[in-house]
């Protein structure tokens, strides 16, 4: 990821954040793994009062469509899910692995309906472009089943117009 990435924070738009595994490593690649983190993510989410507009966990990054805080930037709040997820997987799991993440974060201001619906389809299709699934219902760590069939996935959704 670029050394100078430049973040936008304070007005009002959505983030799309990508934040990946160190050294890309698949360390989200089990069922438990990921749902350590669709866990963490969700009380992490009530805790900092962001919006999760969308998210998709795959073996060794993740997507997510949210909000900024009231209180806190997108950046504390990744901050403390990251800590998290390494500290639960590494105790769940016996891992020692000398980091889990990778230290920095993509992050691309969204700010009209048609770019939030890009970045939904976007994260939504990456299990089957990653021939992980061959449809998006088969993949439950991700926000497709609430846009798609209105059913809770693994973590609430908040929907932009609700």
């Amino acid at each position: 990821m670029p050394k100078h990435l430049k973040r936008y924070f304070g007005n009002g738009d959505l983030h799309f954040i990508t934040f990946s595994c160190y050294r890309r490593l698949p360390l989200l690649s089990t069922t438990g793994a990921r749902n350590v983190f669709v866990e963490a993510l969700g009380e992490i989410r009530e805790r900092y009062e962001f919006s999760l507009v969308g998210y998709v966990v795959m073996p060794n990054h993740v997507h997510l469509l949210i909000s900024e805080s009231a209180e806190d930037t997108p950046s504390v709040a990744l901050k403390v899910l990251k800590q998290r997820v390494s500290r639960d997987l590494r105790k769940s799991t016996g891992t020692s692995l000398p980091r889990f993440w990778q230290p920095r974060f993509y992050d691309f201001n969204v700010w009209s309906e048609k770019k939030v619906r890009e970045k939904l389809d976007y994260m939504h299709a990456n299990p089957i472009t990653k021939k992980l699934v061959e449809h998006p219902k088969d993949w439950p760590w991700s926000s497709w089943s609430f846009y798609e069939t209105g059913e809770a996935g693994l973590v609430t959704i908040d929907p932009l117009n609700g």
